[in-house]
């Protein structure tokens, strides 16, 4: 009699006289993954094991990892550009007192990334 594994077309193999079930995870389509999407994954990982597991099983961890590593650059661009434009940061000013903007826009980028790390990274 076959098992319920064997109806649905599942095999086995012989290892160390147990007979292991073959199990491959589905085949995805590989997309390039940036610094957004490692960081979700290491969060994920570490905190979030069910929906990792769940999303690497399922075959939509990269994806899924993909899509939040597009979300999180295109939010961090905004909030930039926002912040430059509110704190009256412009091209005049690097033409002025380059080391000034630098110093601005570095405050602001490491602003803009704690905001999409507490939305977007380490949330979901």
């Amino acid at each position: 009699m076959k098992s319920i594994f064997e109806q649905l077309g599942g095999t086995y193999h012989e290892e160390n006289g147990y007979l292991t079930p073959d199990l491959k995870l589905l085949a995805e389509e590989q997309q390039p993954i940036g610094i957004w999407g490692q960081r979700h994954l290491d969060y994920l990982k570490q905190y979030r094991r069910a929906t990792y597991t769940n999303l690497l099983t399922s075959g939509g961890l990269n994806a899924y990892l993909a899509n939040i590593d597009k979300q999180a650059q295109e939010r961090f661009e905004r909030l930039i550009e926002g912040m430059k434009q509110a704190q009256g940061i412009t091209e005049r000013l690097k033409e002025e007192n380059a080391l000034e903007w630098t110093g601005r826009v570095n405050n602001i980028r490491a602003c803009a990334r704690e905001i999409v790390n507490e939305e977007l990274i380490f949330s979901k």
